[in-house]
């Protein structure tokens, strides 16, 4: 029986890989990256898809891609891919302004677009789209990026509510994930003063790690997560 097929954005490195790494063995992987080279771990078996999403045409071709390629048995799409440029917004061009809003709001967008077509002719499907803390809680020189955070909570929120409208017999879920200071290369140029500050702010006591997240992503699209729909979950340690 030929596996289910899962897309994951930016799955070259950090989150995105560790979620790869999870669901390799009872998943058929369609990896994304904005090129091939970034990719320095080869899960054997995966597909791979290269697009830089800032750009527009690259997108549309990505996802025409998509829909031809693996419609057959496309299962979830988790979108993940993201670019941060931490500045206060007075200083920040207005090209790190369009690739954030392209890259972490608009991509998922179309992507979604793409992959609810599919899932309406398959009768099922899961989309995760991945946010953040910040999405909820704002910050200090990211304010372009925690607000396209926020859109894929209400992206993910509405979209569930859309699919149930248009056809209640469908076993389609929609949801986002919101990781709070994960240990990855965005987060690594977090200077160490800060780190401590915002240490002293999780109960847990840790950073997170990229598996905490995949831990949770491999249960979020298991049937033993069927009712969480049209939500956003907060893996954040406690995060206040």
């Amino acid at each position: 029986m030929e596996k289910r097929k899962i897309l994951i954005t930016g799955a070259s490195k950090g989150l995105g890989l560790a979620i790869a790494q999870k669901l390799s063995d009872e998943f058929t992987l369609i990896l994304h990256a904005s090129k091939k080279e970034n990719f320095k771990t080869v899960i054997p078996g995966s597909h791979i898809l290269c697009a830089d999403f800032s750009d527009n045409e690259q997108l549309d071709n990505f996802c025409k891609q998509l829909k031809k390629e693996h419609s057959d048995s496309l299962y979830a799409v988790i979108n993940n891919a993201g670019v941060t440029f931490d500045k206060s917004l007075i200083y920040q061009p207005e090209r790190e302004i369009d690739a954030m809003l392209n890259v972490n709001l608009k991509a998922p967008i179309m992507i979604c677009k793409t992959a609810l077509k599919i899932f309406n002719l398959n009768k099922r499907g899961i989309i995760i789209n991945i946010s953040s803390c910040v999405g909820e809680t704002g910050n200090a020189f990211q304010s372009v990026y925690a607000a396209t955070k926020a859109g894929l909570v209400a992206l993910s929120k509405s979209l569930a509510q859309e699919v149930s409208a248009l056809n209640q017999e469908h076993h389609i879920r929609v949801l986002s994930v919101s990781p709070g200071f994960i240990e990855t290369d965005m987060t690594a140029a977090i200077p160490q003063s800060e780190k401590e500050k915002y240490l002293k702010m999780i109960p847990a006591n840790r950073f997170g790690k990229a598996e905490d997240i995949a831990e949770a992503i491999a249960f979020l699209l298991s049937e033993k997560a069927s009712y969480i729909n049209g939500t956003n979950i907060h893996i954040n340690g406690g995060l206040i």
